[in-house]
């Protein structure tokens, strides 16, 4: 009896001591989360709508006439209202807009084409309504991607390294029914992203971006409704081919700063003809466009990351890209972590340190010069957690050459890119790359990238899946931007560029390859890729033809 009585005491404690711990689990999730490293979240998401074995099918039940409407006024990003099916599920009540930025205008500016890419927002008139768990779906439309699998093969490459990235997988798309396109669908980087990644949605998100061209809550413009760069007023309707283009919801670009732009027959000369093999990566921390249009220089508000001073109003770009709700207080912690990380202090108080080197991995080994490696300010996300910061990647369809602007895409150069030397926009990443044991670190995820993915087959493997999932969908997708042959070609020369970029950072981590722009100028180690037709895969072409056509015809070859 005796024995019992102490037993069932046993037990009473023991439950009052699980009930504890479970009320603390509760009270402290954050908490606990971040002592443990950050604790993921299992989504059911990840294989219902992300599972890359099969594509999903997407039908978009709408109003006509209101479908319309918002391909009509997609400058504006308004929510519409739909209903959505996906993969025989109804979710009602659902927000859709057309998204994106230079693909968002230049669609916008292009009377052959409606296909934007798209933003469904399960809980935008619902409050809490989700999709398997998913707030946000994204549908890109490939825009400029003959291959419709640039973005894909990179998502998967940022996978395969284990990094804070978003989901994807293929969607058919269709709208009442009727076949539409074959889109990219991609996890949304917002709460339900963060609760995955992070186990906690109590991170502060930004989304800085000086190149923003669409429309919303940031837009400004001059008396004429034309872009504003530097308030001179820039007249668009002015160019050829524009004029029938209404130019109304179209912001303020900024400062735009023509006054640096170097000559055409100087030295620096941006405006290469892309048949030649030439370095025309712009010089570090410079304001040219990338590909070799160097020269142009943007007052960014901060969306470059480099530190200038403690006044907050020096970073506003960062703080109008907010995607969670910020305050001051959020504002200065980002600052001062901003402050540290330039001069290397404690940099792994302020910094994830090892996902940002699985970013820069990643992301160098794509080529991506609209963004911070080719001084475009924007495409991709800041995230801080209780004082540290982190990157997450967005926008890979101008990648690998992708990017032409003025000048061309050097396909030699693409192939070669200098991993030590890779950005051209920010200052950011100087100091990971000035470590000795954060650069060995940057290169041992290169290393395993070429090594591991695209020499040890996993490359080939995604790569046959895709052709195999894609193949008939783009050969019959009624909003193409590309015939089927073009993307056959598209397809086979992404193969290749990518093979021949694992053999140039192979040789520039073993040292028969310069892995500086400096070293590569006069180097005759490169791998030759001058007989690769980098624009066969696509481009966004502006400013290389006779006309202001070039620019609404640069998604085609």
């Amino acid at each position: 009896m005796i024995a019992y009585k102490h037993v069932s005491k046993i037990i009473v404690a023991l439950t009052a001591i699980a009930v504890t711990l479970c009320f603390l689990a509760v009270m402290f999730a954050d908490t606990l989360s971040e002592a443990m490293g950050g604790s993921t979240v299992r989504m059911e998401y990840e294989t219902a709508l992300f599972d890359t074995d099969e594509p999903i099918s997407v039908n978009i039940i709408m109003d006509e006439d209101d479908w319309n409407e918002m391909l009509k006024n997609a400058m504006t990003e308004v929510y519409y209202v739909c209903d959505v099916e996906i993969n025989g599920i109804t979710v009602k009540n659902v927000a859709i807009r057309p998204k994106g930025n230079t693909s968002l205008s230049a669609i916008a500016m292009d009377p052959d084409t409606d296909r934007y890419s798209l933003k469904l927002e399960f809980d935008h008139f619902v409050k809490g309504q989700t999709c398997y768990g998913l707030d946000k779906l994204i549908l890109n439309n490939n825009y400029a991607d003959a291959t419709n699998m640039k973005e894909a093969i990179i998502y998967d490459m940022y996978q395969y390294l284990g990094a804070d990235a978003s989901l994807y997988n293929y969607a058919k798309v269709s709208v009442n029914g009727e076949y539409w396109g074959v889109y990219l669908a991609l996890e949304a980087v917002e709460e339900s992203f963060m609760l995955r990644n992070f186990g906690t949605q109590d991170g502060e998100l930004y989304k800085p971006d000086s190149m923003e061209m669409g429309g919303g809550n940031s837009s400004k413009s001059d008396d004429k409704g034309a872009p504003s760069f530097g308030g001179g007023g820039f007249d668009f309707s002015n160019m050829p081919g524009m004029g029938d283009f209404d130019m109304s919801n179209m912001p303020d670009m900024g400062s735009f700063d023509f006054g640096d732009m170097p000559n055409k027959d100087s030295a620096e000369a941006p405006f290469e003809d892309s048949s030649e093999d030439k370095d025309s990566k712009p010089s570090p921390g410079g304001g040219g466009f990338p590909g070799g249009g160097g020269g142009f220089s943007f007052d960014n508000g901060g969306a470059n990351l480099n530190y200038t001073d403690d006044d907050l109003d020096s970073y506003s770009t960062i703080w109008d890209g907010e995607v969670t709700g910020t305050s001051k207080a959020d504002h200065k912690r980002v600052v001062t972590a901003l402050k540290n990380i330039s001069e290397g202090t404690d940099i792994e108080e302020y910094l994830d340190v090892d996902n940002v080197l699985k970013y820069m991995a990643v992301h160098i080994f794509s080529v991506n010069m609209d963004s911070l490696s080719g001084s475009m300010a924007h495409n991709y996300y800041l995230y801080e957690y209780d004082g540290k910061l982190n990157i997450f990647p967005w926008d890979y369809n101008l990648s690998l050459g992708g990017m032409s602007m003025g000048g061309g895409s050097d396909r030699t150069s693409v192939v070669n890119d200098a991993i030590d030397t890779p950005f051209s926009g920010t200052q950011f990443f100087n100091a990971l790359l000035e470590n000795e044991e954060y650069l060995a670190k940057y290169h041992e995820y290169l290393d395993m990238l070429v090594e591991e993915y695209v020499n040890g087959g996993r490359f080939d493997e995604v790569y046959s899946r895709i052709r195999s999932q894609i193949d008939s969908l783009v050969e019959e997708d009624p909003t193409a931007f590309y015939n089927y042959d073009e993307y056959e070609t598209a397809a086979e020369t992404l193969y290749e560029t990518i093979k021949l970029r694992a053999e140039s950072i192979k040789g520039q981590l073993d040292g028969t390859i310069p892995s500086t722009d400096e070293g590569q100028r006069n180097s005759n180690a490169l791998i030759d890729a001058s007989h690769i037709d980098i624009k066969s895969m696509g481009t966004f072409n502006m400013g290389e033809g006779d006309s202001g056509d070039d620019f609404r015809k640069g998604m085609r070859k």
